[in-house]
């Protein structure tokens, strides 16, 4: 039987190793610390495609300046010299702007209208697990407001998505979410799409994988990967172990392994943050609030609600920032009534693999079978599957479906 490593236990590598089962590969996931244990478990966990839009648009022009002195922005970028980070920045910023915008969106759009059918076929393939339906609520405290996010619907529906949304009045959408404040006076409610509870369903693939035959080897940190007759992984302990096929999926630590196997794209962690808190009312719908950037989703296997949000660009192992939570506290709580905001739980920090160009480096590198699956950005936990099914085919088979073409990790 053919021996394939997937290095990465997240969302994308579980999905992946699974994938490759289903073609006949005998597969072992290595992870340096355990399934999900990076960007996947603390996520927002939203199966948005109608939201899974480019990170970069000409509103951070105006947006980003203020940010780097506003400490309680949901983007944050520290002020230090860091080359290598302030290059990502110029060539992130460098895409914003509507051309840009639209050429992302036109590589993400068949990508993003094939995600939830790769979670629907994980479910039916035994993954016991499931997907929770929407409508989201999206709320602004004025019409004004919401000119950003009716632009991006527009967008999306523009380059072919279908993304069913209306106007509610606030009591209208006190029935879907009722921890919204008299703030909230502008509301929208966006159908067709779903969400999740990432770490359970992680670890739901994680056993659907191990039943089927599959190994997980967790605590081995993979150093290096080379190819000469054929693909092998060292590990911290010095250790070589040789397969026939290895993909990469180490999410913001891709760069370590890749770079050397020609992939050039920066890859730059875009740290999130998430907590969850105890609402007076069960919260059964998901909210997003794009003013302030946050995203908060029903945790109902732990009875809370999550809020999640940011985009902090530091280094991938830097140490927590309890700030970020705070800030996060501080614009929220206005929006909601409810909550006790001094039962917070669950704090975590994750960092999110963001690529200058907002596309995913999914495909083989320079190295004969050796792959990446990677850099998906915010939309790692919503692209998943169905980039490790893709990416399963082409390893498997050598066909390259048309809608990995714009992600060739060799760009």
């Amino acid at each position: 039987m053919t021996k394939a490593i997937v290095v990465g236990a997240g969302m994308t590598g579980l999905s992946t190793a699974w994938y490759l089962q289903e073609h006949g590969y005998d597969v072992e996931i290595v992870d340096k610390i355990g399934v999900a244990a990076g960007a996947s478990w603390g996520n927002a966990g939203w199966l948005a495609p109608g939201k899974t839009i480019p990170l970069s648009n000409s509103s951070l022009w105006g947006y980003g300046p203020t940010a780097l002195f506003d400490k309680d922005a949901a983007l944050s970028v520290p002020t230090r010299i860091d080359p290598k980070l302030w290059a990502f920045v110029a060539q992130f910023m460098a895409r914003a702007n509507q051309r840009s915008w639209d050429k992302t969106m036109a590589a993400l759009t068949p990508i993003d209208k094939a995600a939830l059918g790769a979670y629907d076929e994980l479910i039916d393939g035994g993954v016991d697990a499931v997907t929770h339906e929407g409508p989201f609520i999206v709320g602004f405290e004025n019409d004004n407001q919401a000119k950003g996010f009716l632009d991006e619907v527009e967008g999306a529906i523009r380059h072919g998505q279908e993304i069913p949304f209306e106007n509610l009045s606030h009591a209208q959408a006190l029935d879907y979410a009722p921890m919204l404040s008299e703030r909230v006076q502008t509301v929208y409610k966006l159908g067709g799409q779903r969400y999740i509870e990432p770490q359970y369903f992680c670890e739901a693939i994680a056993e659907s994988f191990v039943a089927r035959g599959g190994t997980i080897t967790t605590g081995a940190e993979v150093t290096d990967v080379q190819s000469t007759r054929k693909p092998a992984i060292q590990l911290a302990t010095g250790e070589w172990k040789p397969a026939d096929v290895v993909v990469i999926a180490t999410g913001a630590w891709l760069p370590k392994l890749a770079k050397s196997l020609g992939v050039r794209t920066m890859v730059q962690a875009g740290r999130g943050y998430s907590f969850t808190v105890k609402p007076e009312q069960e919260a059964k719908h998901s909210v997003y609030l794009p003013e302030t950037r946050v995203a908060c989703t029903p945790a109902p296997t732990r009875g809370r609600f999550q809020i999640a949000g940011t985009m902090e660009f530091r280094g991938p192992d830097e140490a927590f920032q309890p700030g970020r939570i705070e800030s996060m506290i501080k614009v929220t709580a206005p929006m909601f009534k409810g909550i006790d905001w001094d039962d917070i739980q669950d704090e975590w920090v994750g960092s999110r693999p963001v690529t200058p160009d907002g596309l995913p480096l999914i495909g083989q590198t320079q190295v004969p079978n050796v792959y990446t699956c990677g850099g998906h950005g915010m939309w790692g936990v919503v692209l998943g599957p169905i980039s490790g099914k893709l990416l399963a085919k082409q390893i498997a088979t050598g066909v390259i479906d048309p809608i990995l073409d714009p992600f060739d990790p060799l760009r």
